[in-house]
């Protein structure tokens, strides 16, 4: 994924909703109140950690328990000491005191409270991508890092593709929010795309990657970020050892199942567009003029380009919007047919009030066709016909726009059939249009129409029309 990418755009909830989100997940709300619990007696060793000593403390302050206890509450430190909810005072010392950052859980505005949970992301991320230490333990205690094969830089990229892949898949229309079976979400970044059958090595690098994946969403669920099913520990299990229970082959679940929750999804935007991504977020037009919006929505899925449009006409009075939509639909630039496309579907969201404005396109060359279109639907009485060079005209610009929106999908490959059928000597006359993107739309007719004799007579129009463009 670069950062040219177009990602799709993401329905988020309100600051307000994110930032109660934040507070109570585990992990954030851990280190506040480690941050309050703190006091002149609390010390901390070099790299600003609680001493051992202190940790016991540590785990009974927070009413913790188990074997992970002590893990936790050092973890809790650590975010609340990187996230400027602890300050240390003196390093030779030891000593700390609140962090500045403390009073804006309580006392700040959600922005503020999502700014403190995204540093603590940023901790949790860290952590996850340092390998499990424990079998590299010498009899001196001391950490052999020259059995470790780690590459941090390689390691974190591997996580950022991972979580980039998670994004594209959870901001998608077709299940928005839908959780991720693990191993599919791990050969999105170990398979090449023009693999057909994966090789056994591959496999194993698919397996390899899984089970690093579930300690790092072990990791990233505390603080919010995913939501997450483990993989079945009976799948680690020996091969020898009778499973507990009967178990399912077929459930895909027991290999882990994750998703971003609404809070991982702002998280993960924020780091795209600080990474330079363009990350759209619906909402984000509301307050543009309608030039914008036409342009901005050009390559928006159906649902994210209405979702957009009404909270852009929520704003505006429907008259003035009216218009507004109808000057920025003009135009003869590639983009242009798409807007107008826009433009109409935005115009059907407007209530009859709306109406002057589309009369008074009505000899409009470029919008004529598309008002005459808007008037009739909403039962308007004396709308005039259109003459046949209008609705030619319209045509070759609704299949342009399609072209732009959709590619030759079976939808528009279905509205090319029916053109060429309903209208008797289309393609006789249709070549004549005077529109930028005649000559396109009829070669397009031309690859896309099953009929070969249909399609050999569009070939020959989008030649005549070329030639009338001098092209």
């Amino acid at each position: 994924m670069s950062d040219s990418s177009p990602l799709p755009p993401v329905r988020l909830h309100t600051e307000a909703e994110l930032a109660r989100d934040a507070l109570s997940t585990p992990l954030l709300s851990r280190a506040a109140r480690l941050a309050r619990w703190a006091g002149p007696d609390t010390r901390v060793d070099a790299g600003g950690g609680l001493v051992d000593e202190q940790l016991p403390a540590a785990v009974e302050a927070l009413g913790l328990s188990g074997d992970d206890a002590a893990a936790d509450a050092s973890e809790a430190w650590r975010v609340a000491v990187d996230a400027g909810l602890v300050e240390v005072v003196d390093e030779d010392e030891g000593t700390v005191t609140a962090g500045a950052d403390l009073a804006l859980l309580t006392g700040g505005s959600p922005q503020d409270v999502l700014a403190v949970w995204l540093s603590a992301v940023e901790t949790v991320l860290a952590d996850a991508s340092v390998p499990d230490l424990d079998g590299l333990v010498d009899e001196e205690g001391e950490v052999d890092l020259s059995a470790l094969d780690w590459d941090p830089a390689g390691e974190a990229e591997f996580l950022d593709g991972v979580l980039g892949n998670l994004y594209l898949l959870t901001a998608g229309e077709d299940a928005p929010g839908a959780p991720v079976p693990l191993p599919a979400l791990a050969a999105s970044v170990i398979v090449p795309s023009d693999m057909g059958e994966p090789t056994n090595d591959v496999l194993e690098q698919v397996s390899d990657a899984m089970m690093r994946l579930d300690d790092q969403f072990r990791m990233l669920e505390p603080v919010g970020f995913v939501a997450y099913q483990p993989v079945d520990e009976a799948l680690m299990a020996d091969a020898d050892e009778e499973p507990a229970a009967p178990v399912d082959d077929t459930d895909v679940s027991r290999y882990g199942m994750v998703r971003l929750t609404p809070l991982g999804l702002y998280g993960m935007r924020a780091r795209l567009m600080e990474a330079g991504y363009a990350a759209p977020a619906v909402g984000d037009l509301a307050d543009k003029g309608a030039d914008a919006l036409l342009d901005g929505t050009a390559e928006f899925p159906p649902g994210a380009a209405q979702a957009e449009t009404e909270q852009w006409l929520q704003r505006r009075e429907s008259l003035a919007a009216a218009r507004e939509l109808l000057a920025a639909a003009r135009g003869s630039d590639a983009g242009a047919p798409l807007r107008r496309l826009r433009c109409q579907q935005a115009l059907s969201l407007v209530g009859a009030s709306a109406e002057p404005a589309l009369r008074e396109v009505l000899d409009d060359a470029e919008l004529g066709g598309l008002a005459r279109v808007w008037l009739t639907e909403h039962g308007a009485a004396d709308v005039p016909a259109p003459s046949e060079v209008m609705v030619y005209w319209l045509t070759i610009d609704t299949v342009a726009a399609q072209l732009s929106a959709e590619g030759n999908s079976e939808e528009l490959r279905a509205l090319v059939e029916g053109l060429a059928r309903q209208h008797g000597g289309f393609f006789d006359a249709v070549w004549r249009v005077d529109h930028p993107a005649t000559a396109d739309v009829l070669e397009a007719m031309g690859r896309l129409h099953p009929d070969k004799k249909v399609a050999k007579e569009a070939r020959k129009a989008a030649f005549k029309a070329r030639s009338q463009q001098g092209g």
